[in-house]
């Protein structure tokens, strides 16, 4: 069980984690009140990693005032991405070749590409990460490129919301992501 707190604003994320190997399986929550930049809502998600590590599935439950809402997101062995939205609306996509999804607001989603292509300051290099990106709380889904850089103090990343250097624990999972949350 993993929990971060998000930074200067009122978010908790909270997931258990299933690890075997590059295999990943995550059940998670996202609690959020409203901020000037998003209303309050309740993100819970159920991940599911190939041995490998790469993406499978991702369903979201969101939360809103107005209502309940489920996402899915479901990768082929082809390398298609199928998105499910409530409105019965499906979007069928390559996303760039993304292997990931990235979770807006989630500490928890940058461990699948530091872990899965095993990252480390011993291995110095950008790394471009093309992923399925989840805005929350709208529950859109776009291609994105995430960047990875290893160093000694962390990995600096580049994503649709922000650039930073995070850190993480001996397993690759976040501890700290500054501007976003920390773990506690």
């Amino acid at each position: 069980m993993l929990t971060w707190r998000g930074e200067d604003t009122d978010r908790l994320e909270q997931v258990r984690l299933v690890v075997s190997g590059a295999r990943l399986k995550a059940y998670g929550r996202i609690i959020a009140a409203a901020t000037a930049d998003h209303e309050a809502f309740s993100a819970s998600y159920e991940l599911q990693t190939t041995d490998a590590g790469v993406v499978k599935r991702l369903t979201v439950h969101l939360v809103r005032a107005d209502g309940e809402t489920q996402f899915g997101i479901t990768r082929d062995d082809e390398g298609t991405w199928l998105i499910r939205r409530p409105d019965g609306e499906t979007t069928r996509s390559d996303f760039g070749g993304a292997e990931d999804v990235d979770l807006a607001l989630s500490p928890m989603f940058n461990a699948l590409p530091i872990r899965r292509r095993a990252l480390s300051a011993s291995k110095p290099g950008t790394v471009q990460v093309p992923v399925a990106y989840m805005y929350l709380p709208s529950g859109d889904v776009k291609p994105a490129t995430m960047s990875y850089t290893p160093g000694e103090d962390g990995f600096r990343v580049v994503s649709p919301l922000a650039t930073t250097t995070i850190t993480v624990d001996e397993n690759n999972f976040v501890v700290d992501y500054p501007g976003l949350a920390r773990r506690v």
